[in-house]
């Protein structure tokens, strides 16, 4: 969209919030840049110049705004909707792939050399991966300096540096302010806990941006409705998951709030914050466009109504891909309360023990080669759900199939329908919840038929899917409005 001056123009001069995230203002004579609803006196349009991410304004020798804090837009929608080269190397920035495995390591994830990768990061974003991790690890550093009594050099090495003259020397130039005047803006009723308060080790509060509105009924309905005992709870308006991250464990607790996603963070090492909340957002769906996926709807009549009552519906995802996998398994033609029994199961025999002060948290989900050593007589489930499931534990472990964020969508849904006892349902829910596919859309679903019934919508699977072409590419996004004309707990926040 930066390319689009006389548009980038109108965004900043009406201070339109939609648009934050999607490119940033960089101003000519301040040298400072800023997300397009920045509350100051817009400049002159002469004077405005575009980019597409925060990492290429300040390659170009900008600075952050002190009054909008770019830095702490939401993401831009793209990277979860596309499924290119593009849009799969941001989604392993955001989850912090070149800070622990350089560059190399990140070409290698996505399968192209690292020259490729670099080229094509520099075409669209007018920055390379280094500089996009950058950029990523001043935010984070920011935000540790303004929630956390952490001591300088600690913050430095959780945030992603390599040294403490690096980070001074990153934060200085971003920011225009060294760590020590960043924290001591923060205004006196705002004090930082003391280190080593009971209780509160890891621990940190911060608000997770989004663009409005969002409907939290189905998300957070969801989420709850369908939670693992052990490893989600619903507990006092918020909820809770463990977390597996890259370098220990972490326990998320998000509520909803009217404009921001509340998030308490427990990690049981800081230099994981960037991926919690990378998967927190993700699971979540903060960076979605709402408005965009909610005019494309409304253009079918039957669709309409249902759009206009409760706007804002995100799709629910997942913090773990593999995770999701193993549970679409465990619930296929069983209730909901028969897949939390099955997984609750497996998490008490083969899951991670993890300690929650605050609640009922005890495990993290076990991972894909804890579950491929497990007996498959120990299975309470069919012979052929059984070999199934077994298939699908394997296949994780040694990564044939291949679920994460850099994973190429048709590709893994070829490998899935080639798993036996996966048809189309099961490899569409992997697609729209794991995968993050915003186009997946579920035909034969009881509940999907059901409110096609209802509305008046084609009832079969291949009618259905004609008259779902008009919805394209946010089919999995209309799976959620047909599903919200049902009177099941997912569709409606817990109380």
């Amino acid at each position: 969209m930066h390319t689009d001056r006389e548009r980038c123009v109108r965004a900043v001069q009406s201070k339109d919030a939609r648009f934050d995230g999607w490119f940033f203002t960089a101003v000519l004579t301040t040298r400072i840049y800023c997300r397009p609803s920045c509350p100051v006196v817009p400049p002159k349009p002469e004077n405005m110049t575009f980019y597409p991410s925060a990492a290429a304004c300040q390659q170009a020798g900008f600075r952050a705004c002190k009054r909008c804090r770019p830095d702490t837009s939401p993401g831009s929608p793209e990277w979860n909707q596309r499924a290119d080269l593009v849009a799969r190397a941001m989604r392993l920035i955001a989850d912090g792939v070149v800070d622990r495995e350089g560059v190399p390591g990140l070409a290698a994830r996505l399968g192209y050399s690292a020259r490729q990768v670099e080229r094509q990061l520099l075409a669209e974003l007018g920055a390379g991966p280094l500089a996009l991790a950058r950029a990523q690890r001043a935010q984070t550093a920011r935000l540790l300096i303004e929630t956390t009594p952490l001591p300088m050099a600690e913050i430095a090495f959780a945030a992603g540096f390599s040294s403490i003259r690096t980070f001074n020397d990153t934060v200085r130039e971003v920011f225009a302010l060294t760590p020590s005047e960043l924290r001591a803006r923060l205004p006196r009723t705002k004090a930082l806990t003391a280190p080593g308060t009971p209780g509160t080790p890891g621990t940190l509060t911060l608000r997770l941006p989004f663009r409005s509105p969002l409907n939290p009924d189905n998300l957070f309905g969801h989420l709850a409705a369908t939670a693992v005992p052990g490893v989600e709870e619903w507990l006092d308006g918020a909820y809770r998951r463990t977390l597996r991250l890259p370098y220990g464990h972490g326990i998320a607790t998000l509520t909803p709030r009217s404009d921001h996603i509340a998030c308490r963070l427990t990690l049981s090492d800081l230099r994981d914050l960037p991926v919690a909340i990378s998967r927190c957002r993700r699971m979540l769906d903060l960076d979605a466009d709402p408005v965009a996926i909610d005019d494309q709807l409304r253009t079918d009549p039957l669709l309409a109504p249902l759009v206009d009552k409760a706007p804002g519906r995100r799709v629910p995802r997942t913090v773990d891909e593999a995770e999701f996998a193993v549970r679409a398994v465990l619930g296929q033609q069983v209730s909901t309360a028969a897949a939390r029994t099955h997984a609750s199961r497996l998490v008490l025999a083969h899951g991670d023990p993890v300690e929650d002060p605050e609640g009922g948290l005890t495990h993290l989900f076990p991972t894909p080669e804890a579950l491929a050593s497990l007996d498959p007589d120990s299975l309470a489930m069919p012979r052929t759900r059984r070999t199934t499931f077994t298939t699908l534990v394997r296949q994780l472990a040694d990564r044939t199939v291949n679920l994460g964020v850099e994973s190429d969508w048709s590709e893994t849904r070829a490998r899935l329908l080639a798993l036996p006892g996966f048809g189309p349902w099961t490899v569409d829910v992997i697609a729209m919840r794991a995968l993050g596919d915003p186009d997946a859309f579920l035909p034969t679903d009881l509940g999907i038929r059901r409110a096609a019934q209802e509305l008046g919508l084609p009832s079969t699977p291949a009618a259905l899917t004609a008259r779902a072409a008009a919805w394209r590419p946010w089919r999995a996004y209309a799976v959620q409005y047909l599903w919200a004309t049902d009177d099941h707990p997912i569709n409606f926040l817990p109380v």
